[in-house]
């Protein structure tokens, strides 16, 4: 069930709702399923977002020492990329923060 609802996104390293119906459309325990398992996807989404900014700084403190043009730009651009890719998952975390309140209740 979980993996028909959920898909693995490389880009961000977890796995994110992919609803095939309208979220009515679903049984209550369905509903329930799908939350209980993005509250437990979400709940990594700090993690996640640490391990990527430790890969920043890496890259930053390479980029400190870099000399070459070229390879100080492609740093530069792979520095962005993840800071994106945490922009996203911290949009993911707080998009859903609702999702915790329904699933204690």
């Amino acid at each position: 069930m979980m993996n028909n609802n959920f898909t693995f996104n490389e880009r961000l390293g977890i796995s994110t709702p992919d609803l095939k119906k309208l979220w009515d459309d679903y049984s209550a325990d369905e509903q329930q399923e799908i939350l209980v398992t993005w509250e437990k996807i979400r709940g990594r989404i700090p993690d996640r977002i640490s391990e990527i900014e430790t890969i920043i700084n890496k890259k930053q403190a390479e980029l400190n020492d870099e000399n070459d043009f070229p390879r100080s730009c492609l740093l530069n651009s792979e520095i962005s990329e993840l800071a994106s890719v945490i922009n996203d998952l911290w949009l993911w975390y707080r998009t859903n923060q609702d999702v915790s309140t329904k699933v204690h209740m």
